[in-house]
């Protein structure tokens, strides 16, 4: 399972691990950042109920939105 919003797409981000020093460039190490993900049951136009990963932030726009009737 890809750690991916069904809504928005954002998904894991890469980038580096920096050392608090700063001194050196060589204190670099790979990491990842994953987005916060939630399974949510959604209520679609139509009636029917799905179960989607959301990321919260996109959770917060689709309970302000009328995109989906309702979030259960």
């Amino acid at each position: 399972m890809a750690a991916r919003c069904e809504i928005s797409g954002k998904g894991v981000q890469v980038g580096h691990k920096i050392s608090m020093t700063r001194s050196k460039v060589s204190r670099r190490s790979k990491r990842t950042w994953k987005p916060n993900l939630k399974k949510v049951k959604v209520m679609d136009a139509n009636g029917s109920i799905k179960t989607m990963k959301i990321c919260v932030k996109e959770l917060r726009n689709l309970k302000k939105s009328t995109a989906y009737s309702r979030v259960i």
